[in-house]
């Protein structure tokens, strides 16, 4: 019987599920009396690895994706979305009571979980989702909280920056804060490129706004290039012009170049 169910889940998930679910033991249960008591139960009681997972709305500024491992050993995109999905899901690897790792990922990515468990949580609240994501000190926790489309992954994000946070931390958050959270994270890049001396965490910040979708985004690179403080930021924002594709980025550099 046990077997059955599991071929049943492979074929057809659930409601709130990933579409492409397979080689997966999978039990659904509802967070709705709290994400973090359902979680940490779940966390207690399991001692072998296992997957747990769910699905919260998804900012649409960044394109989540899918990956898989070709013949050859080399990683390559699945589902190309030409627009971003409207979800992500959250998935996290658990071993011994402990979260291994955590992966956010596009609804529409074929998920193969190996024969282990996973446990699938419905009725999950983004903002517990963020806060959940927020104790694990993981760089994809990081992403994972940049994907969720609720403020409280802003505040989260920006309380990364907070001084006496570790480094790593600050730079996985100013990177994402630039390149997905839209005109309040790019406010929030403005301060960090003026105000903060880790050139460290600056350096991200002129990452993410290389890869970010906002307009606004090239013209605080342009701003950057010329009149930042440091020459290798400015080089990095350079860098980043060059390979946008946006008519102004090759009108500033004909400028630039002619003056």
């Amino acid at each position: 019987m046990k077997q059955a169910l599991v071929l049943f889940a492979a074929v057809l998930p659930l409601a709130g599920q990933p579409k492409l679910l397979i080689n997966a033991q999978v039990d659904t249960r509802s967070a709705a009396s709290g994400l973090e008591r359902e979680f940490r139960g779940l966390l207690g009681a399991q001692p072998q690895p296992a997957w747990i997972g769910y699905m919260v709305p998804s900012i649409r500024s960044y394109n989540l994706g899918c990956e898989y491992v070709s013949p050859n050993g080399r990683t390559a995109p699945g589902v190309v979305h030409l627009e971003p999905p409207a979800q992500a899901v959250i998935l996290f690897r658990v071993v011994s009571g402990a979260v291994e790792r955590v992966r956010a990922l596009s609804p529409d990515c074929e998920l193969d979980a190996g024969g282990v468990p996973l446990h699938w949580l419905a009725d999950v609240r983004p903002a517990e989702s963020v806060a959940l994501l927020a104790t694990f000190d993981l760089s994809e926790a990081v992403t994972a909280i940049a994907m969720h489309a609720d403020p409280a992954a802003d505040s989260t994000l920006e309380g990364f920056l907070a001084p006496g946070r570790p480094e790593s931390q600050q730079r996985r958050a100013a990177f994402w804060l630039a390149a997905a959270r839209g005109a309040r994270g790019l406010q929030v890049v403005k301060d960090i490129l003026t105000k903060d001396s880790n050139q460290a965490v600056r350096r991200q910040a002129v990452s993410g706004l290389a890869a970010s979708r906002q307009p606004e985004s090239l013209d605080l690179l342009m701003s950057i290039a010329k009149t930042d403080r440091d020459s290798q930021i400015r080089r990095q924002a350079f860098n980043a012009i060059g390979r946008s594709r946006d008519p102004r980025a090759k009108a500033f550099l004909e400028d630039v170049l002619t003056h």
